[in-house]
């Protein structure tokens, strides 16, 4: 019988991605485990491996595809025995939808008919919280199979990972099966944003014929706006702006970096000024525990971890991957994650776990000379500091003019979650490191 390949969810919320890249061509022998595809999501290139074996017999849909619903038939795979040319002959190009639970006695070829398996109940509620399961791809997907919790198995991979036979054992043993998930509550409709601007028809029309280039919005942008309109629109933004001053932190970052022992001929790490911002804020974080919060109309999630996010700029948008537990890392492993984070971050090469979750965020435009600004929230985070430029000024210390170097922050929070007085203690604390910055390192 032939084997159906649907586009995957890479992540709980993907409803679309585009196929970017076939690396296996109709008649290839495909193993289980073989990376065949390249998916592009909104935030992220991920790799798409088979768990069964065949001949690929039918490709449905190119590469370069873009919205490709999520359970799509996207190729077929002639089992072995089987006939190429019939598989492929009885294939269709029309979308498949998602199967309908299957009853427990159901085989596991019915439970998932498809090459690519869902992910493990564990993987998607980890993906969701931002915990970070240590498991390769068929893992993964071979414990979304058998209903296995990632969580209660023990890896025997390199530094811990789980692996395929790590599955198996525990599938075998009958001792880490995953709860059933209980039934979700009906959602609430989502009301409509009213808009009153102009139709895009009606913009046109305000330009001569032939003055601008149309771009048609990618998968990233759209997803950006929609975002960010629901951000602007759903969250009551509340904002509170300080200075601090720069140059104790300054002279400590420049004497850290003198002392970075070398390796390999380069020294082995490089604090920036945004590397002691993302720390001071997750120690204020830290510090002031009732700021380190997520609003949702049932409760108030409190925090036990500072978790955060970091916009970094990609081309066509922009992506927030998380420093997790920012406040227990020294600033080197900080500075160090940041920059493997933001590099594969502009490869698109970025995991869902590492930029989904986190508590707070930082947005920083200084090095762009940008004085000060106010920043978008981004949910599920309840705060998010917006850094401005170090510049030379005038200030009065013991009652006489001096200069020094200032910063100007401010603090964009959900008024649901954070009030004035607990952002304005929020940002009392984060001055405090910034100007005292010796705290941050014992």
């Amino acid at each position: 019988m032939p084997i159906d390949i649907l586009m995957p969810a890479l992540s709980p919320t993907m409803e679309k991605g585009n196929l970017a890249k076939w690396l296996k061509k109709e008649g290839d022998t495909i193993k289980a485990g073989d990376v065949i595809a390249e998916i592009e999501t909104d935030k992220a290139t991920m790799e798409v491996e088979a768990v069964d074996e065949g001949i690929l017999a039918k490709i449905l849909v190119p590469e370069g595809s873009q919205d490709v619903p999520v359970n799509q038939l996207i190729a077929v795979i002639a089992a072995d025995g089987e006939d190429v040319k019939a598989a492929a002959g009885g294939a269709g190009a029309k979308p498949v939808p998602a199967a309908a639970p299957a009853p427990a006695a159901a085989s596991a070829k019915t439970l998932a008919p498809a090459a690519v398996l869902p992910l493990a109940p564990a993987s998607i509620a980890a993906a969701a919280s931002g915990i970070r399961l240590f498991a390769s791809p068929l893992a993964k997907r071979i414990a979304g199979l058998e209903g296995i919790d990632l969580s209660k198995v023990a890896g025997t991979g390199p530094h811990g990972r789980i692996v395929e036979r790590d599955v198996k054992a525990a599938a075998a043993g009958g001792t880490a099966k995953a709860a059933p998930a209980p039934a979700a509550a009906p959602a609430a409709a989502a009301k409509p944003v009213a808009v009153s601007g102009p139709s895009d028809e009606q913009v046109k029309k305000l330009f001569a014929p032939g003055s601008y280039e149309e771009i048609p919005h990618d998968n990233m942008r759209k997803v950006i706006a929609r975002r960010l309109t629901e951000a602007k629109t759903t969250i009551p933004h509340f904002y509170l702006t300080i200075d601090c001053e720069l140059d104790a932190l300054l002279a400590l970052r420049e004497q850290i970096n003198k002392a970075a022992p070398v390796r390999d001929g380069k020294p082995a790490y490089k604090l920036s000024v945004n590397d002691l911002v993302i720390k001071a804020l997750a120690l204020s974080l830290r510090a002031v525990p009732d700021a380190n919060v997520t609003w949702t109309d049932g409760a108030m999630l409190k925090h036990q971890h500072a978790d955060i996010g970091v916009a970094v700029s990609i081309p066509g948008g922009l992506i927030t991957p998380v420093i997790r537990d920012a406040c227990h890392k020294p600033v080197s492993v900080i500075s160090n994650e940041m920059k493997d984070l933001a590099a594969r971050a502009r490869n698109r090469k970025l995991k869902p776990e590492e930029y989904q979750g986190g508590s707070s965020a930082v947005s920083n435009l200084g090095m762009f000379g940008i004085k000060d600004f106010a920043a978008v929230i981004n949910p599920p985070h309840a705060t998010i500091l917006a850094v401005g430029a170090g510049e030379k000024r005038v200030v009065v210390k013991n009652d006489a003019p001096a200069v020094a170097t200032v910063m100007s922050v401010t603090l964009s929070t959900d008024h649901r979650a954070v009030d004035g007085a607990l952002g304005a203690e929020l940002m009392a604390a984060f001055r405090g490191y910034i100007e005292n910055p010796i705290g941050m390192l014992v």
